[in-house]
Parts: C-alpha cells; sequence; structure tokens
C-alpha cells in the first residue's frame, strides 16, 4: 500500500484545514486507516484513525471535538478536517494503514504497517 498525504499548510490559529491521504497499490489489504503526528523535539503521537469498513473512529482526547476523520472507499481516500486549530497543533502529520499484520491498538503507531510521507501544518498564534 502505498500513501500520498496532502492538504498541510500555514493558517492562523482558529483557522481550519484539511488533510487528505490516497491509498494505492494492494488497498484492499488494509483495514483502517489513522493519522499520526510529530511536533519539533517530541514522538510521534496518535490523532485518528477510521475503520474502512464500517467506518468506526477513534480520537486523541487532544483533537476530539475539533477534528472530524472520514474516508471514501471507492476513492481509497481518508481525510482529516481540522477545525478550531491551535498552536499546539503544529507537526508533521502522516498517514498510515493498518493491514492486520501487526497487532495492538488503534491509538499505536505499532499498528500500522504503511506510512505516507508527511504533511506539514503549521499553526500561527
Amino acid at each position: 500500500v502505498q500513501l500520498q498525504a496532502s492538504g498541510g499548510g500555514l493558517v492562523q490559529a482558529g483557522g481550519s484545514l484539511r488533510l487528505s491521504c490516497a491509498a494505492s497499490g494492494r488497498t484492499f489489504s488494509s483495514y483502517a486507516m489513522g493519522w499520526f503526528r510529530q511536533a519539533p523535539g517530541k514522538e510521534r503521537e496518535f490523532v485518528a484513525a477510521i475503520k474502512w469498513s464500517s467506518g468506526t473512529t477513534y480520537y486523541a482526547v487532544s483533537v476530539k471535538d475539533r477534528f472530524t476523520i472520514s474516508r471514501d472507499n471507492a476513492k481509497n481516500t481518508v481525510w482529516l478536517q481540522m477545525n478550531s486549530l491551535k498552536p499546539e497543533d503544529t507537526a508533521v502529520y502522516y498517514c498510515a494503514s493498518r493491514t492486520g499484520r501487526y497487532g495492538g491498538s488503534y491509538y499505536s503507531e505499532a499498528a500500522y504497517e504503511h506510512w505516507g510521507q508527511g504533511t506539514q501544518v503549521t499553526v500561527s498564534s
């Protein structure tokens, strides 16, 4: 599975951005997608995840009620709508695909097999 993330940019605090992640290749092997982010000097952290089939979603506490993850199965695309952005949301955002090869929680990056290249989100105060 190959993943292409896009949609990052510079936005003022309180603004919105919409990230996209397009999957290609052996997409049938993927049953869930996730978004993670890594701020400078910090470890990569979970943001949100969604199951392809059921649409069940998972969110980090820090983004719940501000971010929304969604998917289009026909287009093999996942989006992350980010509203009410804060300077602390500044990070490189990565999308990832879970195929079931690795176990673990949806909240753990170790559970995801394939990763996109990342897209920079910068929120100015």
